[in-house]
């Protein structure tokens, strides 16, 4: 009887000459795909309707193939391409979501009440798209608006639809929802250092974008989903009932990081307000598998910051989930004028104590993220909690339960248990908790050397690997790991002398 663990090759064989029989279980360092999901309404009626099924994920391949799958304008369109402003590379699927039937779309208006004096150009500003329209001094109020409305409709990567009526042109969303009120209208954003004023004589007044309702419900398509891991989310909705089926989807009891799925992910969003209205949102959140970026004012929506957001994140998590986000550049975000930007030390401080991330704005008009966190805060009997709150420490637990599940599953799949101290031949399929156990500290190695974990010695000294009393089949392992930590402050305290 040989003791060489053949698995395929019989012991009686009496055929002349010479087999192989592959075995991988020793070659496996392959790695999880790290994917990424967009969550947001597509246009699914209608003339600008896009191919694809509501409530069904498909795979990007690009911007162009977001407007045709799911309507040029659509919430998750704009999303895609504010995803590959930041991340060209990395895999990311959509879930397109059909408006839901009940749903009201959003509406604003400009209003024209004086003419322009001189020729001069109007640079309006729908959801950080620029449009432009030249305006001269024999135009009417009414003929302005006409040519406003015609210039907004000409554009399809705009979230709106125009109407002109009289002097008055009227912006409808083209995805109906909550999500839709988002849309920030304004004029003369770049100001004088771009170049743009408001021709003289004209005057106008904005209406923002208001009474949009009900967004659509994501149960089913999450459902859609089945075992497909994605780790980088980005939701469009923030609406306390899409938070919530997120929150579930992904929790550690039943959801994507229990112990029956371990599938895991890690959702972004993104919330406009006032210091006081971000703070009061971030107040009511508690999720360890979700991060939202707060700002205010920024005519860029909410839905293409936490798409860039989270574009970020993937870049720098496929590289070294240890490294921190801060200073990351999003790319193509316009960050809010200086006087709504929340600079302060104090607000900024004030906000991470609330589960709101929070960003800067360089000299060159570049947001870059600050201090990325997740929501969670308080445990289970409502008392600070910091567990959770660096964004790093959820992908690094990811990355060593993954590097120990293709580590396990690759070498003792189909293995013979025995007690540590049986007498056995070498190269025989079995396995004592004793070889588990240095199997398990050798692989540590590896994770402390590609900078994931720390303190391999009291590691080893605390790691538990022992065969279950009740079950003689089953091996229970005390895991506890040093997770790496994050440069996130330098501190250093002056103290000088004469």
């Amino acid at each position: 009887m040989s003791t060489i663990p053949f698995q395929q090759i019989p012991g009686n064989l009496r055929v002349p000459f010479f087999f192989a029989e592959v075995n991988n279980q020793n070659a496996n360092t392959a790695t999880q795909e790290q994917r990424a999901l967009l969550i947001g309404p597509m246009i699914s009626t209608g003339a600008n309707a896009g191919t694809a099924t509501p409530g069904v994920p498909l795979i990007s391949q690009g911007p162009a193939d977001a407007n045709a799958k799911c309507g040029a304008g659509s919430i998750i369109s704009i999303m895609t391409q504010a995803y590959r402003n930041n991340d060209s590379f990395g895999e990311l699927w959509y879930l397109p979501l059909a408006d839901d039937p009940s749903a009201v779309a959003a509406t604003g208006t400009i209003a024209f009440t004086a003419a322009a004096t001189a020729t001069g150009v109007i640079y309006l500003y729908i959801g950080g798209q620029r449009v432009t329209i030249t305006v001269t001094p024999t135009m009417t109020t009414a003929q302005i608006a006409t040519a406003v409305a015609a210039a907004i409709n000409a554009l399809n990567t705009l979230p709106v639809t125009a109407t002109a009526t009289t002097t008055t042109v009227t912006l409808t969303s083209k995805n109906k929802s909550i999500a839709s009120n988002d849309i920030d209208i304004r004029m003369n954003y770049g100001g004088v250092r771009a170049g743009e004023s408001t021709p003289a004589g004209l005057t106008y007044t904005i209406t923002a974008m208001a009474n949009g309702a009900v967004n659509a419900s994501l149960t089913a398509p999450l459902a859609n989903l089945s075992n497909m891991p994605f780790d980088f989310i980005a939701c469009a909705y923030t609406d306390s009932t899409s938070m919530a089926a997120l929150t579930a989807f992904l929790n550690f009891t039943t959801g994507r990081w229990s112990w029956q799925s371990m599938i895991y992910g890690h959702t972004f969003y993104a919330f406009r307000g006032t210091f006081g209205t971000i703070s009061t949102f971030g107040a009511t959140l508690n999720d360890p598998n979700a991060s939202v970026m707060g700002f205010f004012d920024s005519p860029t929506t909410s839905w293409e910051w936490a798409a860039a957001y989270a574009a970020q994140a993937a870049v720098s998590v496929r590289a070294n989930p240890g490294v921190p986000l801060q200073s990351v550049v999003l790319q193509g975000i316009l960050p809010p004028p200086i006087q709504s930007q929340f600079t302060g030390v104090g607000e900024q401080n004030s906000l991470l104590f609330e589960g709101i991330s929070t960003f800067t704005v360089d000299a060159s008009n570049q947001v870059h993220l600050q201090g990325t966190i997740t929501t969670y805060q308080t445990n289970a009997e409502g008392q600070p909690d910091n567990s959770y709150l660096q964004l790093n420490t959820m992908y690094l637990i990811m990355a060593v339960i993954r590097s120990l599940q293709t580590m396990v599953t690759s070498k003792y799949s189909r293995m013979i248990l025995v007690a540590n101290g049986t007498l056995f031949a070498p190269g025989a399929p079995i396995i004592t908790p004793d070889d588990i156990r240095a199997d398990l500290i050798a692989n540590y190695g590896e994770l402390e050397y590609a900078g994931l974990v720390q303190d391999s010695e009291s590691f080893a000294d605390g790691l538990i690997v022992q065969q279950n009393v009740g079950n003689p089949n089953r091996v229970d392992i005390g895991y506890d790991p040093t997770l790496v930590n994050q440069l996130n402050i330098l501190a250093l305290l002056f103290q000088f002398m004469l």
